[in-house]
């Protein structure tokens, strides 16, 4: 049976706008797209559904998630300004207020509300893998879930490393066709050198895609180049010795050979132009996280740089413990007026607008986790991934460009179906496949769990 969906406007993002088109799809396929009458007449028994005065594009592409952290969305707000005291009091939490139920059923929230935002693929990064991992399959979306690994101690680095190279080969068994898993050492400042290397090693040989949380703070920059500040000093309260390469992040993973694994960066806000062609010559991809930077007080990553720079760059939300929703219209408005905050107007720069911004957020996201031969577009032949979004809201109209109108006027909650591998897992103000209400019952249990020894 063949489903035609028809809006207004549909953006397949790899091909140009089209007016009063549709999109048909058989089973989890997209079998056609183009103007609604031609598909009406190759498809003259199909299930029309029509939504209007609305844009059909692919399902949004998150590409840094911590979906297991849903349940500290605003629990962390009072050590914003201290990155150290932020992770460990998010660390603590984890570790020692949540149990593994509590840990999927903050996943499962995560999951929900992204597709209730027009997210069908997600890069998520966990400590507890198969949290997510079920999660992403429960609700029907699709992605890539990101094993981490930690181990700042050298000397216990093989031991750490076998730890996570036997969790791996565990949690290969919620592998499916639509969820897949990865590996992340999860930074500079958390792995040592020597289990890098080693992961690194173990991600080729294994076909693993790698993720890692790079070039993000202060902080950070002044652990590697100076060997000074709250890391450092973190690691000399343990009886860790670090002796500081004196180089950028990307130029330490260069050196240590992670960047052979073609990895996913989250962050990259302390890059330059040597990073950057770093990162274009090992075939390496960028999540960028504009609200998590801005609201951690990191800085503003080189947006109009990556895309200049021609990176392969998504969008990510990162968690909401510091961004406060999954919302990929957020973060692609967001991105673009970032970017255009520090402009040279009298360089040769263009002004980035919303076409780059809605890339990012669709295809350029699948190509950065590896993923654009089943998603990121509205083209035949792909996994029927979309979304549709309302365009007649009184903060609408009048739509003059329905790509203008999505990014600059239009937020996650003005979507109105996602469709991910063909099924409908968001429609009519609902989610489809997992009971809602059992599980924000089981949300505000785990708050208790979380503030209670706040």
């Amino acid at each position: 049976m063949t489903t035609l969906y028809s809006a207004r406007w549909v953006l397949p993002i790899s091909t140009g706008m089209i007016e009063h088109g549709a999109v048909a799809v058989e089973g989890t396929r997209i079998v056609g797209v183009g103007p609604r009458q031609m598909l009406l007449a190759r498809f003259p028994e199909a299930d029309i559904k029509d939504f209007n005065e609305a844009a059909i594009l692919p399902g949004f592409v998150n590409t840094h998630s911590h979906l297991e952290l849903t349940a500290m969305r605003g629990f962390l707000e009072d050590v914003e300004g201290d990155f150290f005291a932020w992770l460990k009091k998010l660390t603590v939490a984890r570790l020692e207020r949540m149990t593994p139920d509590d840990l999927y059923i903050s996943a499962a929230w995560g999951a929900v509300e992204a597709a209730r935002a027009g997210v069908t693929c997600l890069g998520d990064a966990s400590d507890t893998a198969s949290a997510p991992l079920r999660a992403l399959e429960r609700v029907g979306l699709r992605g890539t879930v990101y094993q981490e690994g930690f181990g700042p101690d050298p000397k216990l680095a093989q031991e750490h490393f076998e730890k996570l190279r036997e969790k791996i080969f565990k949690l290969r068994e919620y592998e499916s066709p639509r969820v897949r898993l990865g590996v992340s050492p999860h930074s500079p400042y958390t792995v040592s050198a020597l289990q890098l290397e080693l992961i690194a090693d173990f991600a080729i040989s294994e076909r693993l895609p790698l993720m890692m949380h790079a070039a993000e703070s202060r902080s950070e920059e002044q652990f590697l180049r100076e060997g000074s500040g709250p890391f450092a000093e973190g690691l000399a309260r343990r009886g860790i010795e670090w002796n500081a390469p004196g180089v950028s992040t990307i130029q330490y993973l260069k050196r240590l050979g992670v960047l052979r694994t073609r990895p996913l960066l989250a962050h990259c806000i302390r890059v330059d132009d040597a990073d950057m062609d770093a990162i274009k010559e090992a075939g390496a991809s960028v999540a960028h996280c504009p609200k998590s930077n801005a609201k951690l007080g990191h800085g503003r990553a080189p947006f109009a740089a990556f895309i200049e720079h021609g990176l392969k760059v998504g969008l990510g939300s990162d968690s909401v413990a510091s961004n406060n929703t999954c919302d990929m219209l957020e973060e692609a408005r967001f991105s673009v007026l970032t970017s255009r905050t520090t402009l040279d107007q009298a360089s040769s720069k263009r002004m980035l607008d919303a076409n780059d911004a809605l890339f990012a957020a669709t295809l350029g996201g699948a190509r950065a986790l590896g993923l654009d031969d089943q998603t990121g577009a509205l083209r035949e032949g792909l996994e029927a991934d979309l979304t549709v979004i309302a365009l007649d809201g009184a903060h609408q109209i009048p739509v003059y460009d329905p790509a203008h109108a999505l990014v600059f006027s239009s937020t996650g909650r003005d979507v109105l179906l996602t469709v991910a591998a063909g099924t409908e897992v968001f429609r009519a103000g609902s989610i489809t496949t997992i009971d809602e209400a059992q599980l924000r019952a089981r949300m505000s249990e785990i708050r208790q769990a979380v503030m209670s020894d706040k």
